[in-house]
């Protein structure tokens, strides 16, 4: 019993009792390391080294073409066309007012500020028919005609005049 309680001693003693750092196991022993490895101990490669060199086997020149056999015939790889890419400018959808917008212009490409032209829409209609339902007959109702905020407004462009859109008031 005596030994039994002595050899387990020794043994707590073994283990705990290790130098600190590198350790190699021995074997038939059970080792518990203290710490992992370093990064050099855990990143070094276990390979064998270069064979060694038998004096019996000399380097054979290479030749320059691959050992087929007469009459092969190897296809070549057929060549990829170029690929073209194409920059695709998406523009954000633009409201339009009464005020003149800057925006680049779908037909011209142009950077550029729109011009205003003023058009009698249902707005100015309505307001004339009002006024002749008011008793304003004799000419007064024609004003709504005549004001820019009655009208609907149409955006061109300011270098080529396309028309880029419009702002209706009613």
């Amino acid at each position: 019993m005596n030994e039994i309680l002595l050899m387990m001693m020794m043994l707590s003693l073994q283990i705990t009792m290790q130098p600190a750092g590198n350790y190699h196991p021995i074997p038939g022993e059970y080792v518990v390391p203290s710490a992992p490895p370093s990064y050099e101990e855990a990143t070094i490669c276990h390979q064998p080294g270069p064979p060694p060199f038998n004096p019996g086997m000399e380097a054979k020149p290479m030749s320059p073409y691959p050992p087929y056999p007469a009459g092969t015939y190897i296809q070549p790889v057929p060549m990829q066309p170029p690929v073209t890419v194409q920059t695709v400018y998406v523009q954000q959808p633009v409201t339009f007012h009464d005020r003149p917008v800057q925006l680049c212009c779908p037909r011209c490409s142009n950077l550029t500020t729109t011009h205003l032209a003023h058009t009698s829409g249902a707005l100015a209609w309505l307001s004339c028919g009002g006024l002749c339902l008011l008793g304003c007959g004799f000419g007064c109702c024609l004003i709504p005609f005549c004001v820019d905020s009655c009208k609907d407004v149409d955006h061109y462009c300011s270098n080529c005049q396309a028309l880029l859109g419009s702002y209706k008031r009613i």
